[in-house]
């Protein structure tokens, strides 16, 4: 006994079996498809950490020769450091020791010096008493009277007045004052004791004694006061001769080179001024060749503020009067200028040169159909088609924001 199913015998139904079928195969694709996809995701995430791997690894190599160089840099840096400070201390050191061998030597210089001036002094002292001991018997045998033995006091008179107005000749010239009536006063008397020794020892006895002591009357206060005469000179720092001479042949060679120098420096700026009046002339030509309108101009524009074309003041203005832009600069220039900056803009971006001044402002052009004139009172209903589709991505976009709104609502 057949059941019946809803008054209907029950039966093959192609069309169900078919529509399962293709639910099936859908399905199939899908399955497929995903997992082509899922193989294709992780195949592109293992390419991906390949690729990343590998530029990880490139910049750990990059940052691992930086450190290198960087360390071999800083100790290239602290050697240099120590091999400066080390040749620092080496001239410090080596200065130190010259400046001490330099100031030795200079002290024992000075106390050479100075055992030479004590030397010298003491053989000066030494060498006027024994002229005062050869001089003095004449002059008192000059002066015995034996009625007048008082007399014979007056060579000691001579002798010792020409001693002590040397003495003080020397306190004066210690003490900066003048010095010359005292040793003038001691040459007097030095002389009127010789001419007495003169006088008495050709009339008493021979000539050899005479002239002898005459000698010893003035050679010895002579030559203390030399001695003197040397003191006093080095005291107020006096040239000798060969200073002065080298000094004046150093003055006549700095001369010289002084003149030497300033007419180099003159034949350096002649030359220097004349090669800029070459330049500037070239300029000129060049100017007027390149931009004749420009330079009429500037003609015009000097005339009338009484300036050359050229000047600095004059050139520029007429420069913008005629091209409208700084000296330098063209309407060519300008233009190529922009197109290479637009370029680059694409080279950086991707995009196309002539798309770029699209992309400056994306929602420029209104998405919508432009409404009625005059007031509103209704807003303008919507319509399939009013709008732009958006693109797949922008789709996908907003469906994961609104699920994504939607899970955080719940």
């Amino acid at each position: 006994v057949e059941k019946k199913l809803n008054g209907h015998t029950p039966g093959f139904d192609a069309v169900a079996l078919a529509k399962a079928e293709a639910i099936r195969t859908e399905a199939a694709a899908k399955a497929d498809a995903a997992r082509i996809e899922a193989e294709g995701k992780a195949e592109a995430e293992k390419i991906k950490a390949v690729e990343e791997a590998r530029k990880q690894k490139i910049a750990n190599d990059k940052a691992e020769d930086r450190a290198r160089e960087e360390r071999a840099a800083r100790e290239a840096r602290i050697a240099k450091l120590n091999r400066e400070r080390a040749e620092q201390e080496r001239a410090a050191r080596e200065a130190e020791e010259k400046a001490a061998a330099q100031e030795q030597a200079e002290e024992a210089k000075a106390a050479e010096i100075a055992v030479a001036e004590e030397e010298w002094r003491n053989y000066a002292l030494r060498f006027y008493a024994v002229c005062s001991i050869v001089a003095l018997p004449v002059q008192i045998a000059a002066f015995y009277n034996p009625h007048a033995l008082w007399l014979m006091a007056a060579p000691l008179m001579l002798e010792g007045g020409a001693w002590v107005v040397l003495k003080g000749a020397k306190a004066a010239a210690a003490d900066r004052r003048p010095h010359w009536h005292y040793r003038l006063i001691a040459w007097l008397l030095a002389f009127i004791a010789a001419g007495i020794n003169l006088w008495h020892g050709l009339n008493a006895f021979d000539p050899a004694t005479a002239i002898g002591t005459a000698f010893a009357s003035i050679a010895g206060p002579g030559v203390y006061d030399l001695h003197e005469h040397g003191h006093i000179r080095k005291r107020d720092g006096a040239l000798t001769r060969r200073e002065r001479k080298n000094r004046a042949k150093a003055a006549r060679e700095e001369a010289k080179q002084r003149a030497a120098e300033e007419a180099r420096k003159r034949a350096e700026k002649e030359a220097a001024a004349k090669a800029a009046e070459e330049a500037r002339q070239a300029l000129i030509e060049e100017r007027k060749r390149e931009f004749p309108k420009v330079w009429a101009e500037a003609v015009k524009i000097g005339a009338a503020v009484g300036k050359a074309p050229d000047d600095p003041a004059v050139w520029p203005r007429a420069y913008r009067n005629i091209e409208g832009t700084e000296p330098g600069e063209s309407i060519e220039s300008i233009n190529a200028r922009r197109t290479a900056e637009k370029r680059v803009a694409a080279a950086l971006s991707g995009a196309p040169v002539n798309t770029l001044s699209k992309t400056t402002n994306a929602q420029r052009a209104d998405q919508m159909p432009r409404t009625q004139r005059g007031p509103a009172r209704r807003p303008p209903a919507r319509r399939s088609g009013d709008t732009q589709r958006y693109v797949a991505a922008a789709r996908r976009q907003a469906s994961i924001a609104a699920k994504n709104a939607r899970e955080k609502k719940d």
